[in-house]
């Protein structure tokens, strides 16, 4: 059934969905999406089975927000996730596909974020809710969430909520639901705790099993670069430049619109690009192609539909501009570059919001994808410099020359200047548009792109100064004051740079019931390392504890650091999830504390219990803390009243007769 399915138009969607699909850049369903959109278009409760980064998003929310009545403002739908992230994802999708919705409204509800916010929005009305299983548990409890006239219920990554013990907490939810409303489970696998959910709460369910059959070719060498601080557009043409043996390129990006974008953009850099898009006629692709064959054209900025079937043994690169939405299409598109038995290369640009995708690849095609090191300013100075030479030798080589001799000969005997000046002033002159120095932008790594450095602006010299000018005359007997050196700004809180690595994630030991945030893991682990916040990657919060990527680079001194760093006064207590243990050195073992007289250790007691015993269990003079007892005061029991002192309490009397005057 699903094989027959090529475009979303036959599956019955509606035209608003349409033509947001058609925005967004989607044109051919994934088979979870033909198999699942029907089944419950049709109402029919579906347990599908297929991996991360499928399109299961978009398999379950188009069919919800088809059978919506957006006249009535209450939720209809309800889509339980196991993480804050993957919620605030699957929320992020209702929206791009309700672009021409406008009275559609979704709220993703999760802990870590103001309560007060999500009462407001779900005051206001929704459609859809997505959220984590225990916020949506606080919503249900404090009757803030009707579900009265509930649709539809969407367990998404249920695998991933058992693992993280949820499993219970959507029972609990399933149970308060209306009897008739239809059940979607997605899930990655099926273990039996999967299985029995799904017999209890789904009625008859149709089952929709996609199989993984991506394998990528073991001839392409697959690199990733972690998009931090220098821009894209940079960052691709300072591999472009760089890379070895780089014949012809495939570039992927997402929409139509960012094909023509990018293409004008590399243009403009003196390279031969064009864009390939679905608006594009057959005509005008089938040149494309032939030119891209011929050496007409070196790189091709394409979509995923418009660079299906491609097949140009010169493709000697493919890189992912845009991280593809699921692994099939990853694999469809590294598989353009490697054929006729040729090696090829895959580069995939990744922004930290995207490392899960990345690793959900890995998982998938088995296959480990190694992490690319930006070429430097100096690498591609001395590229452009070699073929600056190179075409100097070949225009020598291979043109008659005889007329620019005479002329530079001119200009020599003219101006009474040397060969060798001469020669380098008509270097700069036809280098001027594409310069051989590759000039570095001043951009710190650790601000997000589009916030400017704000730098305070120069104080007038000539400002009236608020001061005594006497004053300032009387100290010309002193010796003149040291300049103080001017510090440069951008430096201030850099910390110390680490080598390009992979990520890896490690575990601490706080999270949203110590009250932690990711501004404060961040904070913490930036400034008590002193390394750039940029080498920080995914923060994951879980209820006692929360994850973070760091570079598998940093010195065993830093981890030794913050295992003992506290957030919200709780120790991090930091250690790798792969296994691998941080080794913090032994603290010298300190000395009972004694009790009792310190002056005399032969009379001091080494614990509280010898001293009680000594003197009977009884309350220490001068009373307790709770409860009736001792003397002098408010006591307590004996062991409650005893706080670390030395020496007698003395009584506290009438405080405010102490205070009056003799």
């Amino acid at each position: 059934m699903t094989s027959s399915i090529e475009t979303f138009a036959q599956l019955g969607l509606s035209e608003p969905l349409l033509q947001a699909l058609e925005a967004v850049g989607y044109e051919t369903p994934s088979p979870i999406q033909a198999g699942c959109i029907p089944i419950l278009m049709e109402g029919h409760d579906l347990l599908g089975q297929a991996q991360t980064g499928t399109g299961k998003t978009a398999a379950f929310a188009l069919p919800v927000m088809q059978r919506l009545d957006l006249s009535l403002r209450q939720p209809q739908a309800l889509v339980l996730a196991p993480t804050r992230e993957l919620a605030i994802q699957v929320a992020e999708a209702f929206h791009s596909y309700a672009k021409f919705m406008p009275d559609f409204h979704v709220v993703p509800i999760y802990g870590g974020q103001s309560l007060g916010i999500q009462l407001k929005q779900l005051s206001r009305g929704v459609h859809v809710v997505i959220g984590t299983p225990g916020r949506v548990m606080d919503h249900l409890e404090r009757k803030s969430l009707d579900l009265s006239q509930l649709k539809t219920v969407v367990l998404d990554e249920a695998d991933e909520m058992l693992r993280m013990g949820f499993i219970d907490d959507v029972s609990w939810i399933l149970e308060r639901t209306p009897e008739t409303h239809q059940t979607a489970l997605f899930s990655a696998t099926m273990p039996d705790a999967i299985r029995q959910v799904a017999q209890k709460y789904l009625a008859n369910p149709q089952e929709v099993k996609i199989k993984s059959t991506t394998t990528t070719v073991e001839a392409i060498r697959q690199r990733y670069w972690q998009v931090s601080g220098l821009h894209k557009l940079d960052a691709l043409t300072r591999i472009l430049e760089v890379e070895e043996d780089l014949d012809a390129a495939i570039i992927f990006v997402r929409t139509k619109t960012a094909t023509v974008e990018l293409a004008q953009k590399l243009e403009a850099r003196g390279y031969s690009a064009s864009a390939l898009n679905g608006d594009m006629n057959q005509q005008l692709r089938e040149r494309t192609i032939e030119q891209l064959k011929s050496g007409g054209l070196d790189i091709v900025i394409a979509t995923d539909v418009a660079a299906r079937g491609i097949d140009v043994p010169r493709i000697s690169h493919v890189i992912n501009y845009d991280i593809p939405y699921d692994v099939e299409a990853y694999v469809h598109r590294i598989g353009r570059t490697g054929r006729a038995g040729r090696q090829g290369n895959a580069i995939l640009f990744v922004a930290p919001r995207e490392m899960r995708m990345l690793r959900t690849i890995e998982r998938t095609t088995r296959q480990h994808i190694a992490p690319l090191s930006l070429p430097s300013r100096e690498a591609v100075t001395d590229r452009r410099v070699a073929q600056f030479k190179e075409r100097v030798m070949e225009v020598m080589e291979n043109e008659d020359l005889s007329f620019f001799s005479d002329l530079v000969g001119g200009i020599e005997e003219e101006h009474e200047v040397e060969m060798k000046q001469v020669a380098a002033a008509l270097a700069f002159m036809a280098q001027k548009g594409r310069p051989l120095q590759l000039q570095e932008k001043p951009v710190r790594p650790d601000v997000r792109e589009g916030e400017g450095n704000r730098a305070r602006p120069e104080r007038d010299g000539n400002r009236e100064r608020k001061f005594d000018r006497d004053a300032r005359d009387s100290r010309e007997g002193r010796p003149p004051r040291e300049p103080r050196e001017k510090r440069n700004r951008e430096d201030r809180g850099r910390g110390r740079e680490l080598p390009e690595s992979a990520m890896v994630r490690y575990r601490i030991e706080v999270g949203r019931n110590q009250g932690a945030t990711p501004k404060d893991i961040v904070g913490a682990i930036a400034n008590e390392a002193n390394i750039q916040s940029r080498y920080i990657g995914h923060i994951a919060l879980f209820d006692d504890y929360s994850t973070v990527e760091l570079p598998e680079s940093l010195p065993k001194d830093v981890l030794h650091v913050l295992h003992d760093v506290e957030v919200r006064q709780s120790p991090l207590l930091i250690h790798r999830l792969d296994g691998e243990s941080v080794v913090v050195p032994a603290k010298p073992q300190r000395q009972p504390r004694r009790w009792g007289n310190t002056n005399n250790q032969e009379v001091g007691y080494v614990n509280q219990e010898q001293r009680l015993q000594a003197h009977g269990n009884k309350a220490y003079v001068g009373g307790g803390h709770n409860g009736n007892g001792g003397n002098g005061g408010n006591g307590g029991n004996g062991q409650q009243a005893f706080r670390r002192r030395t020496g007698p309490r003395k009584p506290r009397g009438n405080v405010k007769a102490s205070l009056k005057k003799p």
